[in-house]
């Protein structure tokens, strides 16, 4: 079987650089068009940089990246530095990224390649806030049925929210922009918390990790090691959850997930609970289901497959 065609759409922050590297490790499973960036945990220049140095340390320079959208469709930019650190890839020492970045912006190439490739063949992989693919289908509607599915990184049921006591940090950033997604029409898979944080990088974890021995295993022991001690004082779980290399890994391996198939609607109006993902996971309304909203994950499964992965690199 041919490898899947993917585009990545994504904030680097260290999870997304590890979603990134599992990506680009594995070409004989995922066929990376393009990486395309977006202001989100940190603003935009500093995404499409991090995006650039993650291709350098994969080894991967032909890559191509593009920069998109450098606010929410209707809101200030909400940024996560006190997760990520000031560069979003704060931990390892990464030298500067010597590749180019596009000139093409970010929603052009999602809205032409779309249309290029043969209808179906082409899923998107937002990491971050929604709103470049928010854009691109409010700017070209056409590409929603061409899109073979959305997987995202974004939205919490049982596990509620991270950036506010309702909301995930993705969703709450754009929340009009995930509305729109979420209405679509285009087949969704969701990674939420619900799932994320049960991939948590142990010590045990990581030091599988530095133990490949490369520049690509010991940065990325390095860039958990740092994010992880926001999350263990939040949440005194063990380690870091890994949320963003979810996505890759189920377009890898999706018998590591397990979910339901819902309707999943996003709050807008609210001030209490703006950006919240209202989860029917118990069919309690007659909202048609718009989404496989997933809810548990083999992490071990998970952790070998990203541990095997990155040792390719």
């Amino acid at each position: 079987m041919s490898p899947r065609k993917i585009i990545i759409d994504t904030d680097p922050g260290q999870d997304d650089a590890v979603a990134i590297l599992l990506a680009l490790a594995s070409p004989d499973d995922l066929e990376v068009l393009g990486i395309t960036a977006v202001a989100g945990n940190v603003p935009l220049p500093l995404t499409q940089k991090n995006a650039r140095i993650v291709c350098e340390l994969a080894g991967k320079p032909e890559t191509l990246v593009f920069a998109g959208c450098d606010a929410p469709i209707a809101r200030k930019l909400v940024t996560a530095e006190h997760v990520h650190g000031k560069t979003g890839l704060d931990g390892p020492t990464l030298p500067d990224p010597t590749m180019p970045l596009q000139d093409q912006h970010a929603v052009d190439f999602i809205i032409e390649t779309l249309r290029a490739e043969e209808e179906g063949t082409v899923t998107l992989c937002p990491l971050g806030p929604l709103t470049n693919i928010a854009v691109a289908l409010k700017r070209a509607p056409d590409i929603a049925e061409r899109i073979q599915e959305i997987v995202l990184m974004g939205g919490a049921y049982f596990e509620v929210g991270n950036i506010t006591p309702a909301a995930e940090f993705n969703i709450y950033v754009d929340p009009e922009a995930a509305k729109k997604v979420f209405a679509c029409g285009a087949p969704i898979t969701v990674m939420p918390l619900d799932v994320t944080h049960k991939a948590l990088v142990t010590a045990e974890r990581n030091n599988a990790l530095r133990a490949i021995g490369t520049p690509v295993g010991i940065a990325v022991a390095e860039m958990t090691e740092f994010f992880e001690r926001f999350d263990k004082e939040k949440y005194g779980s063990a380690g870091a959850p890994l949320h963003d290399p979810c996505v890759t890994a189920y377009l890898i391996k999706p018998d590591l997930f397990t979910g339901r198939h819902i309707n999943v609607e996003i709050e807008t109006g609210s001030d209490l609970t703006l950006g919240m993902t209202v989860a029917d996971w118990w069919g309690v309304t007659d909202r048609a289901p718009n989404a496989t909203f997933m809810g548990d994950i083999d992490a071990d499964g998970f952790f070998a497959l990203l541990t095997e992965r990155l040792g390719r690199l």
